[in-house]
């Protein structure tokens, strides 16, 4: 089974910056697209960001609205390795933060972003 692990989480004041990462056990890590997404209490899973695989090593990506110009995700193809770089955090990104594929298949564990003063 595929396997997603994300780190990167904790608690920071308005306005700080965390950098999270999700290492997977994907096959072919590179021609898939993947996702970061959220939940916050009480609320479905939302996408957050995604970045596209293929032949050529993607890199094209997309956001949603509350988070654009704030976050960036990238990738590193030869750790198997996705990235979610969040700057400028607001209480409202508060949430536990997931990676998988996009759409999304098997989920990891999370991790969990506070954005607290």
């Amino acid at each position: 089974q595929v396997q997603f692990v994300e780190s990167g989480g904790g608690l920071v004041q308005p306005g700080g910056s965390l950098r999270l990462s999700c290492v997977t056990s994907r096959r072919a890590f590179s021609v898939y697209n993947m996702g970061w997404y959220r939940q916050a209490p009480g609320k479905q899973r939302e996408l957050v960001a995604r970045i596209t695989g293929g032949g050529t090593g993607g890199g094209t990506t997309y956001y949603t609205d509350s988070v654009k110009g704030r976050f960036t995700i990238s990738r590193d193809n030869g750790k198997n390795t996705v990235y979610l770089q969040m700057n400028s955090l607001l209480p409202e990104d508060t949430a536990v933060y997931y990676c998988s594929t996009h759409p999304p298949g098997t989920w990891g564990q999370g991790t969990q972003v506070t954005v607290s003063s």
